[in-house]
């Protein structure tokens, strides 16, 4: 387990973040992390979905699109306000993951992608609790959670580069995210009685990604929106690299996990 911190507490961090950008369009490419993975986990239009952290709102948007029934929730209210402007149809609401208003067993699929590291101690065991709670017998869950390894340790070199950060700096003293190893992330949901029926290795935006020249064409230009629509998309050189990397050490160059788990 590896923490990493920052100036700006969470609900600083990501209202800025949210509140820089454009709602999110539906996501388009279903052969990239989030959608890939949530496509595995919902395989009925029957039952309830909640998408736990919906920020922008590119995976609700898109079963909501599609005639799911789906609802969004995310503890920054920005967020909520945006995409209720750019869609009133849309069942979204702020709220928090470790104290949610759902009665016992209301959802059939709970959906939440880079919620989970951004919680620290009691809270963290907490949204475990809350989601298993709210999870109809049988339901399942898809999670993702930042890695602990090569990669991410590279990524927060960089983003420390990039920011003039200073080793040590005594104003970085907010908790930023929660870094797991593969098997803590699996025994955290097996610690609440979750089935875990699968566990990926998988890179959301590629560390190539980072550099300009390793890009695709239509990406050089960076856009936050177009990338959270279509994927990270790398030049052939950069796919080339990621995936021998992935391929050979997968553990140390994904930069998260992807959990799919069944309440029993």
């Amino acid at each position: 387990m590896r923490i990493t911190y920052r100036k700006a507490d969470n609900k600083e961090y990501w209202t800025k973040r949210w509140d820089d950008i454009p709602a999110d369009l539906p996501m388009e490419n279903a052969n990239v992390y989030p959608l890939k993975y949530a496509q595995k986990t919902v395989q009925s239009k029957n039952g309830l979905i909640l998408e736990a952290g919906c920020g922008a709102g590119r995976i609700l948007r898109y079963y909501h699109d599609r005639g799911y029934n789906i609802i969004g929730v995310d503890f920054i209210g920005c967020a909520i306000t945006k995409l209720k402007k750019t869609d009133p149809s849309l069942k979204v609401e702020v709220g928090d993951i470790t104290d949610l208003r759902f009665k016992d067993g209301t959802f059939r699929y709970i959906l939440s992608f880079g919620l989970y590291h951004n919680l620290d101690g009691d809270n963290l065991e907490k949204a475990i609790r809350e989601t298993y709670r709210v999870m109809e017998k049988g339901g399942e869950v898809c999670a993702s959670f930042r890695a602990d390894n090569i990669q991410n340790r590279l990524n927060d070199w960089l983003e420390a580069r990039r920011s003039g950060h200073k080793k040590d700096d005594a104003n970085d003293n907010k908790f930023h995210k929660m870094n797991l190893t593969e098997s803590e992330f699996k025994k955290l949901f097996e610690k609440h009685n979750f089935k875990i029926k699968k566990v990926y290795t998988v890179v959301n935006m590629p560390l190539l990604y980072k550099f300009a020249f390793f890009r695709a064409c239509d990406h050089k230009v960076f856009d936050e929106n177009k990338a959270r629509k279509e994927g990270y998309q790398l030049s052939f050189l950069g796919r080339l690299i990621t995936s021998f990397l992935l391929k050979f050490f997968p553990n140390q160059f994904c930069n998260i996990y992807v959990l799919i788990a069944e309440k029993l």
